[in-house]
């Protein structure tokens, strides 16, 4: 799966701020994420988020 740094990828669940969208800030062995509703950032692992992954943007 290709994502790249400031792509918005789309994911199966929504964060509690209702938000399913995410921004991509750091691309790597890990991904560094922004919530596009509340601003929140975290760290996951890459096959994690490839597999939450429904659409990419």
């Amino acid at each position: 799966m290709d994502i790249n740094v400031g792509d918005i990828v789309k994911l199966k669940k929504k964060h509690p701020c209702g938000s399913a969208e995410w921004e991509v800030l750091r691309a790597g062995a890990d991904f560094r994420i922004k919530c596009m509703g509340c601003g929140r950032q975290i760290m996951i692992a890459r096959r994690l988020l490839e597999k939450d992954v429904k659409e990419i943007k």
